[in-house]
């Protein structure tokens, strides 16, 4: 099993942890309406999932 020879530094186990940042979402226009969602995710204006009506407008408001 490998075993560290020596410890790290915090210097430098800071360096390596400076990386492990979260990234802001990314945002695609919807094709339909041309509001902003989530990439694979339905359009929670339009209900629009590739080219298709996956939610209906009357569900839509129900749980709004």
């Amino acid at each position: 099993m490998a075993v560290p020879k020596q410890k790290q530094s915090h210097a430098r186990t800071a360096q390596r942890r400076a990386q492990h940042k979260i990234s802001a979402p990314t945002y695609n226009a919807c094709p339909q309406c041309h509001s902003p969602r989530l990439p694979h995710r339905v359009c929670p204006v339009c209900g629009s999932y590739k080219g298709r009506e996956v939610v209906s407008a009357d569900v839509r408001d129900e749980t709004l």
